[in-house]
């Protein structure tokens, strides 16, 4: 090969990589940005969706058994939304039945098998922390006594954070109807929210435990303060 074919190869190459560089960049910017551009977009609708839904039903309707779900759910349904003071004050996300890839693009999923909203038990979350609208992309912020509130058609259910672990993804035993000792009877109601620890990595999971504090009727509300982001001056 002459050196100016070889000029030639090495100069196509280059050009090769360089595209290839910038196809890549793009991909990134598109998987870390514009999908949480249109995640928070469908998220948010989905939100008010709920929200009118839940405005339609009757405040005197009788309430879900305490072991099921305000209405039967399907699988990728919404069927709560999820409210986060810590987050912001604006911080409001559906949740889902199911935990796969296409439902957790969709809002938060709630693990299959595991407690309906209120129950005796452990209602088991999951959601992103990178990408499709990341909603739980600040979950370390959470500190013990912070409020997660999950709406439903029928009331409010007042969670308070106790504690944090970080652990294997293999670690299922964290949504178990006691958190961490499967098979246990349990007698209390938790809720535990899992995301993917580090950010942008899938290496382990950040995991967030919360005691059920109050449940409320829709007819009776919320008590005055409860969405209240800590630590805000008014």
């Amino acid at each position: 090969m002459t050196n100016r074919a070889a000029r030639w190869v090495v100069g196509g190459l280059g050009d090769i990589l360089v595209t290839a560089g910038l196809v890549l960049l793009l991909f990134v910017a598109w998987q870390l940005w514009w999908t949480d551009v249109e995640a928070n977009r469908a998220q948010g609708g989905t939100v008010q969706a709920l929200t009118r839904d839940f405005g339609r039903s009757s405040p005197s309707a009788p309430a879900a058994a305490p072991n099921e779900h305000p209405k039967p759910v399907k699988f990728g349904e919404a069927f709560a939304i999820v409210r986060i003071p810590r987050l912001g004050e604006d911080y409001a996300r559906p949740l889902l039945e199911g935990t796969d890839y296409e439902t957790l693009k969709k809002g938060l999923g709630h693990y299959q098998g595991t407690a309906a909203p209120g129950a005796k038990g452990n209602l088991g979350i999951a959601g992103h922390r990178t990408t499709y609208g990341r909603p739980l992309h600040e979950i370390d912020l959470l500190r013990k006594g912070d409020k997660v509130i999950v709406e439903t058609r029928t009331g409010y259910s007042v969670y308070a954070v106790d504690r944090h672990e970080i652990v294997s993804p293999f670690a299922v035993e964290v949504i178990a109807p006691v958190p961490g000792k499967p098979g246990a009877e349990p007698n209390g109601s938790w809720l535990t929210l899992t995301a993917c620890h580090p950010k942008y990595s899938a290496a382990q999971r950040y995991v967030v435990f919360a005691k059920l504090v109050r449940t409320y009727p829709r007819a009776e509300g919320l008590p005055s303060g409860t969405l209240d982001v800590p630590g805000k001056k008014s």
